[in-house]
């Protein structure tokens, strides 16, 4: 092997020890996961539950979200990145007001984080903040998003610069200094939106 080969390699090993999956499956259904704060931005009552699902990415389970509240939230407790990614699949099932999947990065609690949501019922992607509870649109492209299939959505964050993509395709690139220090990262839905969610991965860089 030469010195660069083994360097290469070096680095893509390293890339991956500091990535980290998470794809429910080897945990109790029926009840939220542990070690994730399974809460809501705003009124109403989220559900997320741990589901077996025989369309998951990674089988039997699936992470889903069945209840009605303003945001759904769910937080993975023990992480906090400031430089990093965070990707996930998600399927949205149904929802009269909204068929949503999202991410949160950076997020101090469950009202001041970065979203990217995909919305099936609207056909677009969308970045927004939130700030004590308030949620923000800052930009937005049309992508489509079909009900009831799988897709991955992922966010790229390095300083002030957010890169997201749909399916391997880019979405959006932003800039903003609203929050600049590590924080959780975690998934995210809106309102009546049931959603699947499978193969939560992040990782440093």
């Amino acid at each position: 092997m030469t010195i660069t080969a083994a360097v290469l390699l070096t680095a893509v090993l390293a890339g991956v020890a500091l990535a980290d999956t998470v794809n429910f499956d080897d945990l109790k259904t029926g009840v939220p996961p542990p070690g994730w704060t399974a809460t809501k931005t705003g009124s109403g009552i989220a559900k997320w539950t741990i589901e077996a699902d025989a369309s998951a990415p990674s089988k039997p389970n699936v992470l889903k979200q069945s209840g009605q509240a303003t945001y759904p939230v769910c937080i993975k407790d023990d992480t906090s990145l400031k430089d990093g990614f965070v990707e996930v699949k998600f399927k949205p099932i149904s929802g009269k007001e909204d068929q949503a999947g999202g991410l949160i990065w950076r997020a101090k609690d469950s009202n001041n984080y970065y979203i990217a949501r995909a919305n099936a019922l609207e056909d677009n992607v969308t970045i927004y903040h939130t700030i004590n509870g308030r949620r923000t649109e800052k930009k937005r492209t049309s992508m489509k998003v079909a009900s009831n299939a799988w897709h991955t959505l992922r966010v790229d964050f390095q300083d002030n610069h957010f890169t997201v993509t749909l399916d391997g395709k880019k979405a959006i690139e932003w800039d903003d200094t609203t929050f600049k220090d590590a924080g959780k990262v975690g998934v995210w839905t809106k309102a009546d939106s049931v959603t699947l969610f499978d193969d939560f991965t992040y990782g440093a860089k």
